[in-house]
């Protein structure tokens, strides 16, 4: 876990709240668009890296003051855990050309599900992918560590994996690893399906959370839903939790018909990305103030 004095969360916003993809147009209005909001990085989604243009990203990430983060996930076809040795190595050439394009865009930062397809799977994952699966995040964790880049696996639902729906899942397969450059992203999207409570998974990832996605039950407006979102944020302030909190969104508005498919994006709760982010930033910097006062000594 990031620790510190738990006052100095970065706080950003993923790229999907504002653009599908990352042409030029859509590079400079999404900085643009995460500037004016207030927020301190945005999430690049490297699902496709060879559509980001690292180099020019990169500078015009620092003619916004901005930094990175990036994010991936992996299709079906190109799924780490398959049993077929053709569909591993696609996976793996996938999130090895999303590490180079997070290195040019200096982003410390590279998470996501990357070890299996971020889809519904119809049956337990086969014998023996756990380990295959480690022993190919250790390779990338290795090349990332060179690079000074956090490797980060993102735990999500029944529905979208088949493999780590929860945070001890993903701190079991971090230690199979071995890799010390490894940690648990936790989103209080999926928490709220999966786990027992919103404070027991920040206390059993300890030292190796180092990602937060913050989202509503509904993927809409923030504190409009069923999550308890200031118990979350007072088990971060308890925990000092540092680290970056990123809010992400998902609306036909802006993302792919094939997207909305994946995750199930039937009815939209929002049209306007702009009010949506700054509305977010606001409570998310709200909940942080609340829950310090709460929890933290002056």
């Amino acid at each position: 876990m990031t620790q510190g004095d738990a006052r100095s969360n970065a706080i950003g916003v993923h790229q999907l709240v504002w653009v599908p993809g990352w042409s030029e147009s859509e590079c400079d209005w999404a900085l643009q668009a995460t500037k004016q909001a207030g927020y301190d990085f945005i999430e690049i989604d490297l699902a496709d890296p060879s559509r980001v243009d690292g180099a020019r990203t990169r500078k015009k990430l620092a003619d916004y003051g901005l930094s990175a983060s990036c994010s991936t996930s992996l299709s079906f076809d190109k799924d780490v855990s398959s049993p077929d040795p053709d569909v591993v190595q696609r996976g793996e050439a996938l999130l090895l050309e999303a590490l180079d394009v997070a290195s040019a865009l200096d982003a410390h930062y590279l998470g996501g599900v990357l070890y299996s397809a971020l889809g519904k799977y119809t049956a337990p994952a086969a014998p023996g992918a756990e380990s295959q699966v480690a022993a190919l995040l250790r390779r990338l964790a290795d090349q990332a560590q060179e690079r000074g880049i956090t490797i980060g696996l993102e735990v999500v639902n029944r529905y979208e994996t088949n493999l780590v729906n929860t945070a001890r899942q993903a701190l079991a397969l971090i230690e199979l690893t071995g890799a010390s450059n490894m940690v648990v992203h936790l989103d209080v999207y999926h928490m709220n399906i999966e786990e027992g409570d919103l404070e027991r998974p920040v206390i059993d990832c300890g030292d190796r959370l180092g990602y937060v996605h913050i989202g509503e039950s509904h993927r809409g407006y923030l504190g409009t839903g069923t999550i308890d979102l200031a118990k979350f944020f007072r088990a971060l302030a308890r925990a000092r939790y540092s680290g970056p909190i990123a809010f992400e969104s998902f609306s036909s508005a802006v993302i792919s018909t094939e997207f909305c498919s994946a995750l199930g994006v039937w009815r939209d709760l929002w049209d306007d990305g702009e009010d949506l982010a700054r509305q977010a930033r606001q409570f998310i910097q709200q909940q942080l103030d609340a829950a310090r006062r709460a929890v933290l000594p002056d």
